[in-house]
C-alpha cells in the first residue's frame, strides 16, 4: 500500500476492464497495475507489460489471487459474479457502473480518490472536458444537424448506449434513438421492429458491432432499408468499438473526434 498522510492507498491493482487501465496510465500510475483484462487494447503498452487475468464475464481467479491485489476494479452488473467470488475471497473490489459522459467523469474522479491522487484525476478530467468543449464549439457552427443512427450490434439490432448518445449530440448530431440510450442493458435497447429505423430516416449510420467488423453491405441488404437517406448517400461508417464502446478516456478523445469528423464531412455536402 502507498501511504499518503498516514492513509494507505492500494499499490497492487487488477483492472478487469480497459477504461480503468487507460485512466491509470494517463495519470502516470501504471506501476500500481498488476493485472488487466485480455480485451485491453489501450494503451498498447499495457498488453505488453501486464499479465492478462480476465475476459469480460469470466476471470482466472487463481491467477488474480496469486497477484495479491489490494484493489480490484470492475465494471457493471455483467461482472457481478466475478466480483462476488473475489469479495468472498476477502478482496477489496470496486465495480463502476458509468453509463453517460457525466458518469465517465465521475468514474475517473472516484478512481483518483481510491488511489489517493484526486488532483491527477481532476487534471485528467479537465483535459477531457476541454476537448469536448472544443468539439461542441465547432459543432455549434454547423448549419444542419444530421440524424444519426448508431448500431451497437446487428443481430438483434441494438442502438447506442448512454455515453454514445451523449457524444453524438456533443459532436453535432441528433441521436435517432435517444429515448433508448438511458437503458443500461443491451436487451433494453433492442430494436424489434426494423421498420422503425426506416421511419426515423437517419442521415448517417454508424456501426460499432462490439468487436465484430461492421459490414455495410449486410446493412444495405436489409429489407426496405434502401430508402434510408444514409443508405442512399453512402453515409455508412464504422467507429471501432475500442474507440467508442469503452466508457473511459478513448470515447472522450478519439471516439468523439471520429464522430465529429463524420458529422462535419456530412454537413459540408448537405449543409
Amino acid at each position: 500500500m502507498f501511504t499518503v498522510n498516514n492513509v494507505k492507498y492500494p499499490e497492487r491493482i487488477v483492472c478487469l476492464t480497459e477504461e480503468t487501465t487507460e485512466a491509470l496510465y494517463l495519470m502516470g500510475e501504471q506501476d500500481r497495475i498488476v493485472g488487466i483484462s485480455g480485451y485491453t487494447m489501450r494503451p498498447p503498452e499495457a498488453r505488453k507489460e501486464k499479465p492478462k487475468v480476465s475476459a469480460f464475464t469470466s476471470a482466472k481467479m487463481d491467477k488474480i489471487l496469486d497477484l495479491q491485489p489490494d484493489l480490484i476494479l470492475g465494471f457493471s452488473d455483467m461482472q457481478a459474479e466475478i466480483a462476488n467470488t473475489l469479495i468472498r475471497a476477502g478482496k477489496q473490489v470496486h465495480v463502476f457502473n458509468q453509463r453517460s459522459v457525466t458518469g465517465i467523469f465521475e468514474m475517473i474522479q472516484t478512481l483518483g480518490g481510491l488511489i489517493g491522487e484526486p488532483e491527477k484525476a481532476r487534471r485528467l478530467n479537465e483535459g477531457f472536458m476541454n476537448n469536448l468543449e472544443q468539439i461542441q464549439l465547432k459543432a455549434s457552427k454547423l448549419k444542419r444537424k444530421p440524424r444519426v443512427y448508431f448500431e451497437e450490434w446487428n443481430d438483434p439490432l441494438i442502438s447506442g448506449i448512454g455515453w454514445v448518445s451523449d457524444l453524438i449530440e456533443i459532436a453535432g448530431g441528433i441521436d435517432c434513438y435517444r429515448e433508448f440510450a438511458r437503458n443500461a442493458a443491451g436487451k433494453d435497447r433492442i430494436i424489434h421492429d426494423h421498420s422503425q429505423v426506416i421511419e426515423k430516416a437517419p442521415d448517417i449510420i454508424i456501426g460499432s458491432w462490439c468487436g465484430r467488423k461492421f459490414r455495410p453491405e449486410q446493412l444495405k441488404a436489409r429489407e426496405g432499408w434502401d430508402v434510408i437517406p444514409a443508405v442512399q448517400t453512402g453515409q455508412l461508417h464504422e467507429i471501432k468499438s475500442v474507440y467508442i464502446l469503452q466508457p473511459g478516456p478513448a470515447c472522450l478523445t478519439e471516439g468523439v473526434e471520429q464522430l465529429h469528423q463524420i458529422i462535419s464531412d456530412w454537413e459540408q455536402t448537405h449543409g
